[in-house]
């Protein structure tokens, strides 16, 4: 049986992405944002389709469960700003992590504007002042950090807590239950262990420190050194979806899904 889904984003989608979300009805806010409407069959569908607007470059801002009773409705909301309740910055043995500022723009261009990085990426902006107007965003900002060696910016991390899927009845017990990782290290770098570094200890805040109890995160399955790392960091691939994404040059193309529960991670962490 299938449920009623509403995701509202940052932004004014067209209507044709309609088709890559199969079916789900837009609707334009006064205010900005996008409510997208329709039905999902199951959680693997749901969790393609949050992907896929991940792969929009869309900011989810909030998902609501919309069961036969449209009265009586589960939300699960994106929190806005999980980075503010950790003091910064974070040393490892040889990085810093803080989180960005609009002044990072540039320095995290340098790296994302490769083809190498940029391949694998959401969104390829064609020049630094495209790239500012998307990386100076609030709601980006809120779920950026930087990684400095040595007081340079060498790479980015996402951190975006969000709701767990729940039943009204236990809803409450969900909330602020996952968090969904990113990564972008200079490639000048690689080899060296820094983005290996840098995401342990990105999992060990969202365990130890946010309370976080599952971190999840995707790539593209033709990104073999991005999922490899998440092998390395102790993560768990638990999909594998079939040409379900599309990527900009390669067409149709494999996703990979890993995540890690904090009581494994204190087991390997």
């Amino acid at each position: 049986m299938s449920t009623g889904y509403e995701f509202r984003v940052e932004g004014h989608l067209d209507e044709h992405w309609t088709r890559v979300l199969d079916g789900f009805s837009v609707r334009h806010a006064p205010d900005g944002t996008t409510t997208l409407t329709g039905s999902v069959l199951d959680q693997a569908q749901l969790h393609g389709h949050l992907a896929r607007i991940r792969d929009l470059g869309a900011v989810l801002l909030s998902l609501r469960a919309l069961p036969d009773d449209a009265g009586d409705r589960v939300e699960m909301v994106a929190v806005a700003d999980p980075l503010s309740r950790v003091d910064w910055p974070r040393c490892t043995d040889r990085l810093e992590l803080r989180p960005a500022s609009a002044q990072d723009a540039e320095a995290t261009w340098r790296f994302r504007r490769l083809e190498s990085v940029s391949r694998w990426l959401t969104v390829a902006p064609a020049d630094l002042e495209s790239y500012r107007a998307v990386f100076e965003r609030p709601a980006r900002l809120a779920t950026t950090l930087v990684v400095e060696l040595d007081g340079r910016v060498v790479g980015d991390l996402m951190l975006r807590v969000e709701d767990a899927w729940a039943q009204r009845e236990v809803a409450e017990q969900a909330r602020e239950a996952q968090a969904e990782l990113g990564w972008v290290l200079d490639p000048e770098l690689a080899g060296r262990g820094y983005a290996t570094e840098a995401v342990r200890e990105l999992i060990r805040i969202c365990f130890e420190e946010l309370g976080i109890r599952r971190v999840v995160a995707t790539c593209f399955a033709d990104n073999e050194p991005s999922w490899r790392l998440m092998e390395r960091v102790g993560m768990r691939r638990e999909l594998h979806a079939v040409s379900d994404a599309l990527h900009r040059s390669a067409g149709w193309s494999d996703t990979f899904a890993y995540a890690v529960l904090s009581t494994e991670w204190s087991r390997v962490g």
